[in-house]
Protein backbone atom coordinates (compact mmCIF):
# COMPACT_ATOMS: atom_id res chain seq x y z
CA UNK A 1 0.00 0.00 0.00
CA UNK A 2 0.95 3.50 -0.66
CA UNK A 3 0.11 6.79 -0.75
CA UNK A 4 1.89 9.87 -2.42
CA UNK A 5 1.55 13.73 -2.41
CA UNK A 6 2.39 15.99 -5.15
CA UNK A 7 1.96 19.75 -6.09
CA UNK A 8 -1.55 19.94 -8.22
CA UNK A 9 -1.32 23.83 -9.08
CA UNK A 10 -2.46 26.69 -7.56
CA UNK A 11 -5.77 28.89 -7.07
CA UNK A 12 -6.41 32.29 -8.22
CA UNK A 13 -6.21 33.69 -4.34
CA UNK A 14 -2.76 31.71 -3.96
CA UNK A 15 -3.32 28.88 -2.20
CA UNK A 16 -1.93 25.31 -3.47
CA UNK A 17 -4.02 22.31 -4.45
CA UNK A 18 -2.53 19.06 -3.44
CA UNK A 19 -2.78 15.40 -6.06
CA UNK A 20 -3.24 12.25 -3.69
CA UNK A 21 -2.39 9.03 -5.35
CA UNK A 22 -3.32 6.18 -3.06
CA UNK A 23 -2.01 2.89 -4.76
CA UNK A 24 -2.78 -1.09 -3.41
CA UNK A 25 -0.50 -4.55 -4.44
CA UNK A 26 -2.71 -5.22 -7.06
CA UNK A 27 -1.66 -1.83 -9.01
CA UNK A 28 -5.43 0.06 -8.42
CA UNK A 29 -4.22 3.73 -8.21
CA UNK A 30 -6.95 6.38 -7.13
CA UNK A 31 -5.98 10.21 -7.46
CA UNK A 32 -7.87 12.85 -5.48
CA UNK A 33 -7.20 16.43 -5.09
CA UNK A 34 -7.96 18.41 -2.56
CA UNK A 35 -10.29 20.74 -4.84
CA UNK A 36 -13.53 19.65 -4.26
CA UNK A 37 -12.60 16.46 -2.83
CA UNK A 38 -12.48 15.70 -6.16
CA UNK A 39 -11.34 12.30 -7.82
CA UNK A 40 -9.07 12.52 -10.87
CA UNK A 41 -8.31 8.93 -12.06
CA UNK A 42 -9.38 5.51 -10.65
CA UNK A 43 -7.17 3.23 -12.47
CA UNK A 44 -8.04 -0.91 -12.52
CA UNK A 45 -6.85 -3.77 -14.54
CA UNK A 46 -9.17 -5.09 -17.53
CA UNK A 47 -9.53 -9.06 -18.00
CA UNK A 48 -6.10 -8.93 -19.52
CA UNK A 49 -4.28 -6.69 -16.77
CA UNK A 50 -3.94 -3.80 -19.05
CA UNK A 51 -4.56 -0.69 -16.91
CA UNK A 52 -7.39 2.32 -17.79
CA UNK A 53 -8.49 4.75 -16.18
CA UNK A 54 -12.37 4.56 -15.72
CA UNK A 55 -13.31 7.93 -15.06
CA UNK A 56 -13.35 10.79 -16.54
CA UNK A 57 -11.26 13.85 -15.50
CA UNK A 58 -8.89 16.72 -16.62
CA UNK A 59 -5.59 17.33 -17.42
CA UNK A 60 -5.43 20.44 -15.09
CA UNK A 61 -6.32 22.67 -12.39
CA UNK A 62 -7.88 25.51 -13.95
CA UNK A 63 -10.07 23.20 -15.46
CA UNK A 64 -11.79 21.27 -12.62
CA UNK A 65 -12.35 25.18 -11.74
CA UNK A 66 -13.86 26.00 -14.97
CA UNK A 67 -16.11 22.76 -14.69
CA UNK A 68 -19.34 23.01 -14.51
CA UNK A 69 -20.52 19.13 -14.81
CA UNK A 70 -19.11 18.20 -11.33
CA UNK A 71 -16.31 15.71 -12.84
CA UNK A 72 -15.15 13.63 -10.43
CA UNK A 73 -16.82 15.84 -7.06
CA UNK A 74 -17.98 15.55 -3.78
CA UNK A 75 -21.42 16.89 -3.83
CA UNK A 76 -23.22 18.83 -0.76
CA UNK A 77 -24.42 20.77 1.18
CA UNK A 78 -27.30 18.86 -0.70
CA UNK A 79 -26.64 16.69 -3.95
CA UNK A 80 -29.38 16.76 -6.66
CA UNK A 81 -32.24 19.45 -6.46
CA UNK A 82 -34.12 21.19 -4.35
CA UNK A 83 -37.28 22.97 -5.81
CA UNK A 84 -37.50 26.77 -6.07
CA UNK A 85 -33.97 26.61 -4.60
CA UNK A 86 -35.97 26.77 -1.31
CA UNK A 87 -37.44 24.85 2.21
CA UNK A 88 -39.24 25.19 5.41
CA UNK A 89 -37.82 23.98 8.79
CA UNK A 90 -38.63 24.97 11.92
CA UNK A 91 -40.94 27.47 10.57
CA UNK A 92 -38.25 29.47 8.56
CA UNK A 93 -37.98 29.98 5.26
CA UNK A 94 -34.47 29.83 3.68
CA UNK A 95 -33.60 30.67 0.05
CA UNK A 96 -30.62 29.29 -1.60
CA UNK A 97 -28.50 29.68 -4.30
CA UNK A 98 -30.48 29.37 -7.82
CA UNK A 99 -27.87 27.75 -10.09
CA UNK A 100 -30.11 24.89 -12.38
CA UNK A 101 -32.87 27.56 -13.71
CA UNK A 102 -35.06 28.58 -10.62
CA UNK A 103 -34.46 25.72 -8.33
CA UNK A 104 -30.79 24.86 -6.57
CA UNK A 105 -28.72 22.04 -7.48
CA UNK A 106 -25.35 19.72 -5.82
CA UNK A 107 -24.91 22.80 -3.26
CA UNK A 108 -25.19 25.24 -4.91
CA UNK A 109 -22.46 27.34 -7.90
CA UNK A 110 -19.87 27.63 -4.75
CA UNK A 111 -21.03 24.00 -2.98
CA UNK A 112 -18.43 21.74 -2.16
CA UNK A 113 -17.05 21.17 -5.49
CA UNK A 114 -15.79 24.68 -5.41
CA UNK A 115 -14.07 24.87 -1.97
CA UNK A 116 -10.41 23.57 -1.11
CA UNK A 117 -10.82 20.90 1.74
CA UNK A 118 -7.89 20.01 4.76
CA UNK A 119 -6.37 16.75 4.00
CA UNK A 120 -5.08 14.06 6.62
CA UNK A 121 -3.24 10.71 5.10
CA UNK A 122 -2.76 7.53 6.55
CA UNK A 123 -0.98 4.73 5.66
CA UNK A 124 -2.01 1.35 7.76
CA UNK A 125 -1.07 -2.17 6.85
CA UNK A 126 -3.97 -3.71 4.40
CA UNK A 127 -5.22 0.25 3.15
CA UNK A 128 -4.34 3.74 2.23
CA UNK A 129 -6.44 6.81 2.98
CA UNK A 130 -7.01 10.62 3.03
CA UNK A 131 -9.29 12.19 4.48
CA UNK A 132 -10.84 15.98 3.62
CA UNK A 133 -12.07 18.33 6.13
CA UNK A 134 -14.44 21.37 5.35
CA UNK A 135 -16.45 23.63 7.77
CA UNK A 136 -19.31 24.99 5.88
CA UNK A 137 -19.99 28.15 7.72
CA UNK A 138 -23.82 29.46 8.38
CA UNK A 139 -25.23 31.06 5.31
CA UNK A 140 -22.87 29.26 2.74
CA UNK A 141 -25.12 28.82 0.12
CA UNK A 142 -28.28 30.26 2.03
CA UNK A 143 -27.77 27.00 4.53
CA UNK A 144 -27.73 27.37 7.89
CA UNK A 145 -25.80 26.26 10.95
CA UNK A 146 -22.05 25.90 10.77
CA UNK A 147 -21.48 22.15 9.13
CA UNK A 148 -18.68 20.14 9.86
CA UNK A 149 -17.67 17.67 6.82
CA UNK A 150 -15.49 15.14 6.58
CA UNK A 151 -14.75 12.89 3.58
CA UNK A 152 -12.52 9.62 4.17
CA UNK A 153 -11.61 7.98 0.76
CA UNK A 154 -9.59 4.59 1.91
CA UNK A 155 -8.40 1.95 -0.63
CA UNK A 156 -7.96 -1.28 0.35
CA UNK A 157 -6.19 -4.49 -1.06
CA UNK A 158 -9.92 -5.88 -2.43
CA UNK A 159 -9.59 -3.42 -4.59
CA UNK A 160 -12.80 -1.21 -3.07
CA UNK A 161 -12.87 2.52 -2.81
CA UNK A 162 -14.77 3.20 0.50
CA UNK A 163 -15.92 6.59 0.91
CA UNK A 164 -16.61 7.51 3.83
CA UNK A 165 -19.16 10.80 5.45
CA UNK A 166 -19.36 12.59 8.37
CA UNK A 167 -21.44 15.91 9.62
CA UNK A 168 -22.03 17.44 12.21
CA UNK A 169 -24.05 21.15 12.66
CA UNK A 170 -25.03 23.44 15.29
CA UNK A 171 -28.09 24.75 13.65
CA UNK A 172 -30.65 22.12 12.06
CA UNK A 173 -29.81 21.81 8.33
CA UNK A 174 -30.43 19.47 5.83
CA UNK A 175 -27.49 16.94 4.28
CA UNK A 176 -27.09 14.88 1.67
CA UNK A 177 -23.67 13.98 0.45
CA UNK A 178 -22.39 12.29 -2.21
CA UNK A 179 -19.66 11.74 -5.36
CA UNK A 180 -19.75 12.19 -8.97
CA UNK A 181 -17.30 10.51 -10.81
CA UNK A 182 -18.67 9.71 -14.49
CA UNK A 183 -17.29 6.03 -14.50
CA UNK A 184 -16.68 4.11 -18.30
CA UNK A 185 -15.67 0.73 -17.22
CA UNK A 186 -14.22 0.25 -21.19
CA UNK A 187 -12.16 3.00 -20.64
CA UNK A 188 -13.01 4.61 -24.07
CA UNK A 189 -15.98 4.79 -26.30
CA UNK A 190 -19.88 5.03 -25.07
CA UNK A 191 -21.14 3.35 -22.69
CA UNK A 192 -25.02 2.57 -24.12
CA UNK A 193 -23.13 -1.79 -24.43
CA UNK A 194 -22.30 -1.41 -20.11
CA UNK A 195 -24.51 -4.21 -18.73
CA UNK A 196 -26.57 -2.48 -15.53
CA UNK A 197 -28.05 -3.54 -12.70
CA UNK A 198 -30.05 -1.44 -10.14
CA UNK A 199 -31.23 -3.39 -7.01
CA UNK A 200 -34.60 -0.97 -6.94
CA UNK A 201 -38.20 -2.31 -7.60
CA UNK A 202 -39.38 1.74 -7.81
CA UNK A 203 -38.29 5.00 -8.90
CA UNK A 204 -39.36 8.42 -8.16
CA UNK A 205 -40.72 10.33 -11.64
CA UNK A 206 -40.06 13.86 -12.66
CA UNK A 207 -41.49 16.75 -14.38
CA UNK A 208 -39.66 18.58 -16.92
CA UNK A 209 -37.28 20.44 -14.07
CA UNK A 210 -36.43 17.20 -13.21
CA UNK A 211 -37.63 17.58 -10.06
CA UNK A 212 -39.81 14.68 -8.11
CA UNK A 213 -43.68 14.47 -8.03
CA UNK A 214 -43.06 13.25 -4.22
CA UNK A 215 -44.45 9.22 -4.96
CA UNK A 216 -42.63 6.63 -6.31
CA UNK A 217 -43.66 4.42 -9.45
CA UNK A 218 -42.82 0.64 -10.11
CA UNK A 219 -40.15 -0.63 -12.40
CA UNK A 220 -41.86 -3.36 -13.97
CA UNK A 221 -43.09 -2.97 -17.53
CA UNK A 222 -40.63 0.35 -18.16
CA UNK A 223 -37.72 1.14 -19.58
CA UNK A 224 -36.66 1.65 -15.99
CA UNK A 225 -36.47 -1.58 -14.96
CA UNK A 226 -32.55 -2.52 -14.17
CA UNK A 227 -33.98 -5.27 -11.68
CA UNK A 228 -31.99 -8.19 -13.96
CA UNK A 229 -28.82 -6.73 -15.73
CA UNK A 230 -29.30 -5.09 -19.14
CA UNK A 231 -27.75 -2.83 -21.49
CA UNK A 232 -27.74 0.37 -20.76
CA UNK A 233 -28.88 1.33 -24.30
CA UNK A 234 -31.16 -1.27 -24.72
CA UNK A 235 -34.28 1.38 -23.76
CA UNK A 236 -32.80 4.55 -23.76
CA UNK A 237 -34.34 5.43 -26.85
CA UNK A 238 -37.57 4.22 -25.89
CA UNK A 239 -40.86 6.48 -26.24
CA UNK A 240 -41.13 7.25 -22.53
CA UNK A 241 -42.18 10.70 -20.80
CA UNK A 242 -39.30 10.22 -18.08
CA UNK A 243 -36.86 9.77 -20.84
CA UNK A 244 -37.96 12.38 -22.73
CA UNK A 245 -37.74 15.11 -19.58
CA UNK A 246 -34.41 13.34 -19.11
CA UNK A 247 -32.90 13.45 -22.49
CA UNK A 248 -32.40 9.86 -21.29
CA UNK A 249 -31.70 8.28 -17.84
CA UNK A 250 -31.23 10.93 -15.00
CA UNK A 251 -33.46 9.68 -12.33
CA UNK A 252 -33.26 8.47 -8.31
CA UNK A 253 -34.19 4.74 -7.65
CA UNK A 254 -35.23 3.74 -4.31
CA UNK A 255 -33.51 0.93 -3.49
CA UNK A 256 -34.51 -2.22 -1.81
CA UNK A 257 -33.10 -2.49 1.86
CA UNK A 258 -33.26 -5.35 4.12
CA UNK A 259 -32.33 -2.95 6.46
CA UNK A 260 -32.73 0.82 6.75
CA UNK A 261 -29.07 2.09 6.75
CA UNK A 262 -27.20 -1.14 5.91
CA UNK A 263 -24.48 -1.26 3.61
CA UNK A 264 -26.01 -3.22 0.90
CA UNK A 265 -25.57 -3.79 -2.64
CA UNK A 266 -27.22 -0.77 -4.86
CA UNK A 267 -26.04 -1.60 -8.63
CA UNK A 268 -23.57 -3.76 -10.73
CA UNK A 269 -22.04 -2.57 -13.89
CA UNK A 270 -19.88 -4.51 -16.06
CA UNK A 271 -18.26 -3.86 -19.83
CA UNK A 272 -18.49 -6.94 -21.79
CA UNK A 273 -15.82 -5.31 -24.32
CA UNK A 274 -13.19 -5.32 -21.14
CA UNK A 275 -14.43 -7.17 -18.69
CA UNK A 276 -14.24 -4.57 -15.68
CA UNK A 277 -17.06 -4.98 -13.51
CA UNK A 278 -18.36 -2.43 -10.47
CA UNK A 279 -20.50 -2.92 -7.40
CA UNK A 280 -21.39 -0.16 -5.68
CA UNK A 281 -22.84 -1.00 -1.69
CA UNK A 282 -24.81 1.99 0.00
CA UNK A 283 -26.26 2.82 3.17
CA UNK A 284 -28.60 5.41 1.59
CA UNK A 285 -32.05 4.96 0.39
CA UNK A 286 -31.88 5.96 -3.16
CA UNK A 287 -29.20 5.77 -5.94
CA UNK A 288 -29.18 8.82 -8.97
CA UNK A 289 -28.55 6.50 -12.67
CA UNK A 290 -27.34 9.48 -14.85
CA UNK A 291 -26.56 8.43 -18.54
CA UNK A 292 -24.02 11.13 -19.42
CA UNK A 293 -27.23 12.97 -22.14
CA UNK A 294 -25.81 16.40 -21.78
CA UNK A 295 -21.86 15.40 -22.50
CA UNK A 296 -21.46 17.28 -25.73
CA UNK A 297 -17.59 16.68 -26.76
CA UNK A 298 -17.49 20.22 -25.19
CA UNK A 299 -14.86 19.55 -22.94
CA UNK A 300 -11.48 17.12 -23.19
CA UNK A 301 -9.16 15.68 -20.75
CA UNK A 302 -7.50 12.71 -20.89
CA UNK A 303 -6.76 13.10 -24.05
CA UNK A 304 -10.48 12.45 -25.77
CA UNK A 305 -13.12 14.21 -25.78
CA UNK A 306 -16.09 14.10 -22.72
CA UNK A 307 -18.82 12.84 -26.20
CA UNK A 308 -22.50 12.40 -25.50
CA UNK A 309 -23.43 8.95 -23.26
CA UNK A 310 -19.49 8.59 -22.71
CA UNK A 311 -19.82 8.18 -19.26
CA UNK A 312 -22.62 7.37 -16.32
CA UNK A 313 -22.97 8.44 -13.03
CA UNK A 314 -24.28 6.34 -10.36
CA UNK A 315 -24.54 8.76 -7.38
CA UNK A 316 -25.51 7.15 -3.72
CA UNK A 317 -28.05 9.83 -1.83
CA UNK A 318 -31.11 10.59 -0.40
CA UNK A 319 -33.87 11.69 -2.39
CA UNK A 320 -34.21 14.80 -4.71
CA UNK A 321 -35.96 17.46 -2.49
CA UNK A 322 -36.54 15.90 0.13
CA UNK A 323 -36.70 19.19 1.92
CA UNK A 324 -40.42 20.18 0.47
CA UNK A 325 -41.62 16.18 0.39
CA UNK A 326 -42.61 15.04 3.65
CA UNK A 327 -43.19 11.68 2.13
CA UNK A 328 -39.37 11.55 1.42
CA UNK A 329 -36.68 9.95 3.99
CA UNK A 330 -35.80 13.49 6.06
CA UNK A 331 -32.34 14.70 5.12
CA UNK A 332 -32.55 17.37 8.33
CA UNK A 333 -29.45 17.06 10.54
CA UNK A 334 -30.23 17.93 14.28
CA UNK A 335 -27.71 19.65 16.65
CA UNK A 336 -25.85 16.58 18.45
CA UNK A 337 -26.35 14.09 15.99
CA UNK A 338 -24.04 12.87 13.95
CA UNK A 339 -24.26 12.56 9.82
CA UNK A 340 -22.47 9.30 8.82
CA UNK A 341 -22.78 7.30 5.64
CA UNK A 342 -20.74 4.62 3.70
CA UNK A 343 -20.43 3.94 0.24
CA UNK A 344 -18.24 1.27 -1.24
CA UNK A 345 -16.66 0.95 -5.31
CA UNK A 346 -15.87 -2.61 -5.82
CA UNK A 347 -13.93 -3.36 -8.65
CA UNK A 348 -13.20 -6.53 -10.33
CA UNK A 349 -12.59 -8.63 -13.36
CA UNK A 350 -15.04 -11.23 -14.67
CA UNK A 351 -14.12 -13.33 -18.12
Amino acid sequence: MNIKQSSFGYLANGREVFLFSLTNDADMQVNIINYGAIITGILVPDRHGTLADVVLGFDNLQQYVEDKNYIGAAIGRYANRIGLARFELDGRLHQLDRNDGKNHLHGGRGGFHKVLWDARTEVQENSVSVTLSYLSLHGDQGYPGNLAVQIRYQLNQHNELIVSYHATTDRATPVNLTQHSYFNLAGHGDILGHKLLINADAYTPVNRELLPNARHEKVALTPFDFRTSETIGARITAKDEQLHFGSGYDHNYVLNKSVLNQLELAALVFSPSSGRQLEILTQEPGLQFYSGNFLNGEFTGKGRGFSHRSAFCLEPQHFPDSPNSPTFPSTVLQVGEQYSTNTVYRFSVQP
